[in-house]
């Protein structure tokens, strides 16, 4: 009996981007509405009206560097948006609600989302059991959703050939009653 199940082998290309793709979670409308407004603030706060008195360097760069921070906050913010919008349907939560909240100004809502948001839950290939994402095993089915080592039942990659936290070699590892992911009958 082999830890590893080859029928979900294909299960992390089809349940969306995974924790280091979070970037690509950001649409494209929210690359380019973000672009679009900080050249625009940078153009718009730059292009005034020359001022009376000629202004010192310093108070020259501190400008510049005012203007560019909040180019930089609002671009910031409007990707944020954007994740927010595609992170809420991916987790089975009010994208209308969960927007008007992330909208809230000062960017309180987008520290409430996080804090409060689902976990992302992911469905058993041989029950349909909705489970949270990184769970082992099926607590309905026990059907084996993830690979694990034998010795420390820690996720091991299913190209390890040895335990990446102790060391056991987990090609010869014959699973224990209790993590046998369904029997052969």
């Amino acid at each position: 009996m082999t830890l590893w199940n080859p029928r979900t082998s294909g299960l992390s290309e089809s349940s969306g981007p995974r924790e280091g793709d979070s970037l690509k979670m950001i649409p494209l409308w929210a690359s380019v509405l973000a672009i679009v407004v900080f050249v625009g603030w940078m153009v718009f706060m730059n292009s005034g009206p020359a001022p009376r008195h000629h202004p010192s360097a310093w108070q020259q760069v501190s400008h510049h560097a005012f203007v560019f921070a909040t180019g930089t906050v609002l671009a910031s913010y409007i990707l944020l948006v954007g994740y927010v919008s595609r992170d809420v349907k991916r987790r089975a939560m009010s994208a209308p609600l969960w927007m008007l909240i992330v909208l809230f100004p000062g960017g309180m809502g987008a520290v409430v989302y996080f804090l409060l948001r689902q976990p992302i839950l992911i469905r058993c290939p041989h029950c349909t059991t909705e489970l949270p994402e990184g769970v082992h095993f099926c607590p309905q089915c026990r059907f084996q959703m993830a690979p694990v080592c034998g010795q420390c039942f820690r996720s091991v990659q299913i190209t390890d050939a040895y335990c990446p936290q102790c060391g056991h070699d987990v090609a010869e590892d014959l699973a224990p009653a209790r993590l046998r992911a369904y029997s052969d009958t």
